[in-house]
């Protein structure tokens, strides 16, 4: 086999919204039954791994949850790791918190006891949770972020996603945000391999974002596979300066393509 461990980005990769890419349930069956070594990655934190396993499951692809890393599990270990308990302020929505919570950090909405500030995808944004990130990060909290995205792709089209968030806090507070752990970070890309259990060179990323999925795998020097399912296109591609090493209509192409993909 070419490679032994496989990434899947999600959205617009594995699936749009509630739809499964075409042949996508047979690609990875297909991988898993030779051997190879899958973990799926999203910067998406809106739900838990439980949630993702459950629906990729749903959708025709068996999935545990100790294959699955998204943007807001890395969060709560890169914060775990610097800050345990700390007091934190997410503007995220419940499942993310909820997962900040049983990682033993304690939410506040209080400024002069928030010490990290975490942007993250969400569709509740509001002015209220804008003042008190403000507040607090005014005051000396810490700012970080989940993921950069500007759009999610949702089935009909995009809408806004994590990038929104950040780029309110920077504007009205006038710092960077510090750290974001989602792609094309080396934070997430470090906790993927650390669940696959195999060394970079040896695996393949397959994400249908040229800024983040290829980048990523670009700079962990891993091979690099562009599906046309999602966000980049053809065209996009071939303008960009970050050139994958396979571009795939979609991940059913895998199936198709047996001397890249399959044991010799």
């Amino acid at each position: 086999m070419k490679f032994r461990g496989f990434i899947f980005d999600l959205d617009g990769t594995v699936y749009r919204g509630e739809e499964l890419i075409p042949g996508a349930d047979a690609a990875i069956a297909r991988l898993k039954n030779a051997g190879g070594r899958v973990v799926f990655l999203s910067n998406k934190p809106l739900q838990t791994r439980e949630a993702y396993a459950e629906k990729l499951t749903r959708l025709g692809i068996s999935t545990s949850p100790a294959e699955v890393v998204n943007s807001s599990f890395v969060m709560t270990r890169y914060l775990a790791k610097l800050a345990p308990g700390a007091v934190v302020f997410a503007l995220g929505e419940a499942p993310f918190l909820e997962e900040l919570a049983r990682a033993g950090f304690t939410l506040s909405e209080d400024p002069e006891r928030i010490r990290w500030v975490i942007a993250a995808f969400d569709r509740t944004f509001d002015y209220r949770k804008l003042n008190i990130a403000f507040q607090a990060i005014k005051r000396g909290a810490h700012f970080v972020a989940t993921n950069p995205d500007r759009t999610c792709p949702v089935e009909g089209g995009e809408i806004p996603d994590c990038a929104a968030v950040i780029a309110a806090l920077e504007a009205v507070t006038q710092k960077k945000v510090e750290v974001i752990v989602g792609k094309p970070s080396p934070v997430i890309m470090e906790v993927a391999l650390e669940v696959l259990g195999i060394p970079a060179a040896e695996c393949l990323l397959i994400g249908d974002r040229i800024e983040t999925d290829i980048r990523m795998g670009k700079e962990a020097h891993m091979a690099t596979a562009l599906v046309l399912s999602g966000v980049s296109t053809a065209a996009m591609a071939a303008k960009s300066e970050l050139q994958p090493d396979y571009i795939l209509p979609s991940i059913a192409a895998i199936i198709r393509d047996s001397a890249l993909f399959t044991y010799e």
